[in-house]
């Protein structure tokens, strides 16, 4: 919805990864080094951690996009709680293995096998494992085994380990996984963003979707998505989409910090008051509203200087937005009466000084301001109506004109002929 507002061929902050959206912070930098080393290293494992949304995907996915596919074949798995053999049966069907019907052995004699002849094609293999934290210690070991396969003591699998915190936590500390940590050969843990890094990471993939500046955005803006994400990318992603949806319900041309209260008020599940957006105008501007007359140099018509002013003096009241705020408390001098504005006499002054009168009731004062805003709204409605009234009257005029004007070269076209 806002992308087709603000002009977006694209959807900039959706939260599947893309690795079209690739944002090179100081900390993907590194991990994409040393997922590079791993890659030119072609054995063992490399492991890259962190938080929810930091990333992880998005850093292998560009990873993946620019690699030589005629020299590797790539394969990419997201696992639940798979246990030895399954985590097995999915990989070698990630690789076009076919699996049906077979035990456990033949599954294994049938991966070597693959694994042999890419190698001999050319070509190595990759494994990349996303959520590895959802993994037992025994399907991890099991993939340990698999990158045991070698050929002319060359491996023929290496494999990425994608997880959460708890993952590397896992691979730190459990007693079973003591052989998978020594083949780890790199593992860097993607941190959040800098607070430096916010405002190029947002503009970065607006520019990706088209952006040309519209809508602005404030400075202040950046410092609030920070301090409400902690820097994490998916958070930003989620929160971005909200301000924008919100900016262009509202015909927005500017994010500000205000907005982006409201949007986080809203997420809080507090009442927010979206403003409506601006109505388009209703001043009618056009040279048909004044009269013609005949220039005397040319003979043809030009419009005087008179305009529909000169037939309705008074200017147009323009009526109350539905989004104007009525102050019962504040009643324009306009509109009280006489005797509420005439200065009361000497003695009459005394006698209030010395005598206050009692203070009125809070509904009898209630039904004078409503019977203020009745008489305020009456006055409005008679003056829209004169105006509908004298608008008619200035298009009468014209048509008139446009007749007589018609006639009158009828009447010259005629006399010419006859002479």
């Amino acid at each position: 919805m806002y992308e087709t507002f603000y002009g977006l061929n694209g959807r900039p902050f959706q939260l599947t990864p893309d690795p079209h959206f690739y944002f090179e912070s100081l900390t993907h930098r590194k991990a994409l080094s040393y997922l590079g080393y791993g890659l030119a290293q072609g054995e063992g494992f490399i492991v890259i951690t962190g938080d929810v949304g930091a990333g992880k995907t998005t850093l292998v996915s560009h990873l993946m996009a620019t690699i030589d596919k005629a020299r590797l074949t790539a394969a990419n798995i997201v696992t639940t709680k798979l246990d030895s053999e399954d985590i097995v049966r999915v990989a070698a069907n990630h690789f076009d293995i076919d699996t049906d019907h077979m035990d456990k052995a033949q599954l294994l004699s049938a991966f070597e096998e693959f694994l042999h002849a890419e190698a001999r094609a050319g070509r190595r293999c990759l494994l990349i494992v996303d959520e590895s934290q959802n993994l037992p210690a025994g399907a991890l070991e099991e993939l340990r085994m698999l990158s045991n396969f070698q050929l002319g003591g060359q491996a023929l699998l290496q494999i990425f380990l994608l997880g959460q915190p708890e993952f590397r936590d896992m691979l730190q500390t459990s007693n079973q996984l003591e052989q998978l940590r020594q083949r780890v050969i790199a593992h860097h843990h993607l941190e959040p963003m800098s607070p430096e890094e916010v405002e190029p990471y947002v503009t970065h993939r607006l520019s990706k979707s088209g952006w040309s500046g519209r809508p602005k955005i404030t400075s202040g803006v950046f410092r609030t998505l920070f301090a409400e994400t902690d820097g994490v990318p998916r958070k930003i992603n989620a929160l971005m989409s909200r301000i924008l949806l919100m900016g262009s319900i509202e015909h927005a041309e500017m994010i500000d910090q205000t907005m982006v209260a409201r949007v986080l008020a809203d997420l809080n599940g507090e009442d927010v008051e979206i403003a409506a957006p601006p109505a388009p105008s209703t001043e009618i501007k056009s040279p048909l509203m004044e009269k013609p007359r005949k220039s005397s140099d040319t003979g043809s018509f030009a419009m005087p200087e008179q305009t529909a002013r000169d037939v309705d003096p008074e200017p147009v009241q323009k009526p109350v937005a539905d989004t104007e705020v009525v102050n019962l408390h504040d009643t324009p001098p306009s509109l009280q009466s006489r005797e509420e504005t005439q200065e009361p006499e000497i003695s009459d002054r005394q006698d209030t000084e010395a005598h206050p009168a009692p203070r009125p009731a809070p509904g009898s004062v209630a039904t004078a301001q409503m019977a203020m805003i009745a008489k305020r709204l009456s006055a409005l409605e008679t003056r829209m109506d004169g105006q509908e009234e004298n608008l008619h009257r200035v298009l009468t005029m014209l048509v008139e004109w446009v007749e007589s004007d018609v006639r009158s070269k009828e009447s010259y076209v005629n006399a010419g002929r006859a002479a």
